[in-house]
């Protein structure tokens, strides 16, 4: 029995070793049965480990998620509500863009604010819980619109790093594009003399 679940430990560290390479080539559409074969374990044996994509995806983006996590405690700290919740969201956004798959991975269509049949430690359930208390503290200080929700704000980050992610340069146009979705459209009145 020890030998078997030392095995399955190795088998466990390799297909994700091969998940991760295979995901920075491929996003989100890396192929279970290449994985499998690179790892040099049958497809059952990657399918008892992560039972769906999106569960061998949610393993190979838990060291982001969890930085995203103490990015947002940190942030919660700190002065500025407003502030500090966009420069987790801009954090978030560059995360999205940097890691391909990592978008597609939190992408959800949610009956309420959380990822529908999400497990509590799945990256969406992970990231809603780091960001509630920044997100609740700046609607208590009225400096987003009433109504904003974590679903909102994961929509925004996840649709910029979709949108850019073909483009020669994703992180300098996702930039540009969290910039105007932040700040408006509409100029900025100029100052009354």
């Amino acid at each position: 029995m020890t030998g078997q679940r030392a095995d399955a430990r190795r088998n466990y560290s390799r297909i994700l070793a091969v998940a991760e390479a295979e995901v920075a080539r491929h996003g989100s559409a890396a192929s279970l049965e290449q994985v499998a074969r690179t790892a040099g374990v049958g497809s059952a044996t990657v399918r008892r480990h992560f039972p769906t994509r999106q569960a061998l995806l949610e393993a190979v983006f838990q060291e982001r998620i969890q930085a995203l996590c103490r990015r947002a405690a940190e942030l919660h700290r700190t002065e500025g509500s407003r502030a500090a919740l966009l420069e987790w969201l801009h954090d978030l956004v560059a995360y999205a863009v940097s890691a391909r798959g990592l978008a597609d991975a939190l992408t959800y269509e949610p009956p309420t604010d959380r990822p529908a049949d999400a497990a509590p430690d799945s990256c969406g359930a992970q990231l809603a819980d780091a960001a509630a208390p920044l997100l609740a503290r700046t609607l208590d200080d009225g400096v987003v619109r009433p109504g904003t929700t974590f679903h909102d704000l994961l929509t925004l980050a996840v649709g910029i790093a979709l949108a850019t992610e073909h483009h020669a340069e994703p992180s300098v146009q996702a930039d540009r594009l969290f910039t105007l979705a932040v700040e408006g459209l509409s100029p900025s009145p100029s100052p009354s003399p």
